[in-house]
């Protein structure tokens, strides 16, 4: 391969997105603590504008860049990249408001994806702002970062039987959700995205499917929008059916962190039963997250024998350019994280790119919102793969509760 070549192999999104997410990786760990700039949850203090302006410039160099690299328009970049983060911002003091806090429990991305849709439904979206909106980037980038919150020593050692839950659980329910999709009549393509969004780790998990089929981004803005919808009603209502089946909080931690699909609802839902609760909903959750980069690998296998044309060999050649390349940047960080770096020193850091991997989650989700009408989510052809989807995650909930009670209930004794 020669070196124009190998150069180009490299200027794709993907890699773009691990590179950004390596750098702010060493930046973190090479920094002083307490000189990484964080999203402000307010702007009362000279410190607080200091972020928010270091935040919005290191965004935009990075945007710029990857633009600059993969051909696309960079003219407006800066404005919308202000405006985004502003509504993102918005989004995160909405869901901190004591009264929506206390009343709803709903984390800031909710907020984030129903601003951007209501600006996307009513007045619409300039075209001066289309530059900005890279969602699937965004995404990209944070879920590098969260590679470093996925410490294997620390998962194993509060328990090996959340990854045996979880290792069971992804391969029925996938399986199941694959099928059921199917027999409904849902294209393969997003019978595949569907089956991972429900089975393994709810958006993350489409993100990855969708770069290892070379997806359609409509079908994936839909999957996402159906993640992050029905995980409300989960997120209220299975905590209180936990309590009247008289569950222990360690497998009603482990039902919940099973069967929502994200963190932040898993957390919610696991502290309104208490600390034990919600350490096992964690503990199962990041067993999942671990399990991301097998499943990609997985599903580059199998959609080189299923894909499309069913003509294209999985040779190593075809799986490498199938394999989602921001999948490796997270495996290569949570390594890193888990093996190369003391507990505390990758718990310190870790605090830090967390709060990262949420700011590139809450823009993300601004411009999922911004990129979604209405009329495509309820459209007749949408359908079918909602109630796949439903379909799916009601026998993961019954499964993941059998088996979370089998593995889990002798803790309580």
């Amino acid at each position: 391969m020669t070196k124009q070549r190998l150069l180009n192999h490299f200027k794709t999104e993907d890699w773009l997105a691990v590179a950004a997410g390596l750098l702010i990786m060493i930046l973190a760990i090479v920094m002083p603590k307490g000189w990484m700039p964080t999203m402000p949850k307010h702007l009362t203090t000279f410190g607080d504008w200091q972020n928010l302006i270091i935040l919005i410039v290191g965004l935009f160099l990075i945007v710029l860049g990857a633009s600059k690299v993969l051909g696309r328009p960079m003219r407006g970049i800066l404005p919308a990249l202000i405006v985004i983060f502003l509504i993102a911002m918005l989004a995160q003091y909405i869901a901190a408001a004591p009264v929506i806090k206390n009343t709803t429990g709903l984390e800031s991305v909710f907020f984030a994806v129903a601003l951007g849709l209501l600006i996307s439904n009513t007045v619409g979206v300039p075209k001066w702002m289309k530059p900005a909106l890279q969602s699937e980037f965004y995404v990209k980038i944070g879920l590098v970062l969260l590679g470093t919150t996925v410490i294997f020593g620390e998962i194993l050692q509060a328990g090996a039987l959340g990854l045996i839950q979880a290792l069971v659980v992804v391969f029925c329910v996938w399986n199941f959700g694959y099928w059921i999709a199917r027999k409904f009549g849902v294209d393969r393509e997003m019978s595949t995205m569907l089956a991972s969004a429900v089975s393994i780790c709810g958006v993350s998990a489409a993100i990855a499917t969708c770069g290892a089929i070379k997806g359609d981004s409509k079908k994936l803005s839909y999957v996402i929008s159906l993640v992050l919808v029905v995980a409300i009603p989960m997120m209220y209502f299975m905590p209180y059916i936990a309590k009247w089946l008289g569950l222990s909080p360690e497998v009603a931690g482990a039902w919940m962190g099973g069967t929502i699909d994200t963190t932040g609802a898993v957390v919610a839902s696991g502290s309104v039963l208490g600390e034990t609760a919600e350490k096992y909903s964690v503990i199962v959750k990041f067993s999942q997250n671990v399990l991301l980069g097998i499943a990609a690998f997985a599903i580059s296998i199998y959609w080189s024998y299923k894909g499309k044309d069913h003509r294209e060999k999985p040779t190593a050649g075809v799986l490498w350019e199938r394999f989602p390349k921001f999948v490796l940047g997270f495996v290569l960080a949570s390594l890193v994280f888990s093996f190369a770096m003391p507990l505390g020193m990758a718990k310190s850091v870790g605090s830090v790119t967390k709060d990262l991997q949420g700011t590139f989650f809450a823009i993300a989700f601004v411009c999922i919102g911004l990129e979604t009408r209405f009329k495509d989510i309820f459209n007749k052809s949408f359908k079918k793969p909602l109630w796949s989807f439903l379909i799916a995650q009601g026998f993961n909930i019954v499964l993941t509760l059998i088996v979370a009670y089998l593995l889990f209930s002798h803790m309580a004794e």
